[in-house]
């Protein structure tokens, strides 16, 4: 087994090679306004410093967010054409339960919250490092204030709310080294992985302009 994992739903652009034991090399830049141009030379210097080609890659694993639109789009529509280009299944991680499995946390519950962006997280409540106990959520930190009370905290997005979370763990950012080892250990058992499909939350702040006017000639 040869894992390719990556994961742009953060400002993290991160990529990791997983030999179904180990983490044999990983990447991780945080540049929010750089995910295509920084995903595809992270995977080719991967592969290079593991002395190994692409062709060695079995299945390749993405972060399926929640996440911004624009980034999160960049990471998936790169693993689904990895996945066409080596006939090779694409398997599908929450974000949210990457960063939970990276946690240094002893035990739990907690809660995992990522920068959602207009005053809002995306986030989720675990059990432990590999049992969530909610579906992702966007809201604003003060609206789940009493849900996530006296909890402890993980992600970025705990960090811009300290009323909210004021005891917040590492990591900040999602690393696809913690994607690759959750799926890694998931497949192993047997368990199914999510479809490599987008959890938005919501819609992309582009939007069709309403009551445009009609240029074209009649």
């Amino acid at each position: 087994m040869l894992l390719l994992a990556l994961d742009t739903a953060t400002p993290a652009v991160t990529v990791a090679l997983h030999d179904g034991t180990d983490v044999i090399a990983s990447s991780t830049q945080v540049d929010a306004r750089r995910h295509g141009e920084l995903l595809l030379p992270a995977v080719d210097r991967l592969l290079a410093e593991a002395g190994l080609k692409l062709d060695a890659v079995t299945d390749v694993v993405v972060g399926i967010g929640p996440g911004p639109y624009t980034g999160l789009r960049v990471g998936l529509m790169t693993a689904d054409t990895f996945g066409l280009a080596l006939g090779v299944p694409v398997h599908g991680v929450c974000t949210l339960d990457g960063l939970a499995h990276a946690a240094d946390i002893d035990k739990g519950p907690f809660v995992v919250a990522t920068d959602a962006r207009r005053k809002e997280v995306y986030w989720a409540r675990y059990a432990d490092s590999r049992t969530r106990l909610t579906e992702p959520a966007v809201d604003r930190p003060a609206d789940i204030a009493e849900q996530v009370k006296g909890l402890p905290a993980v992600g970025a997005g705990a960090l811009l709310y300290p009323d909210t979370f004021p005891v917040v763990h590492e990591p900040e950012h999602v690393s696809a080294a913690s994607l690759a080892a959750l799926a890694a250990g998931k497949l192993a058992a047997g368990e199914e992985l999510p479809a490599p499909r987008p959890l938005y939350l919501r819609r992309p702040d582009a939007q069709v302009p309403k009551n445009y006017k009609v240029v074209t000639p009649k």
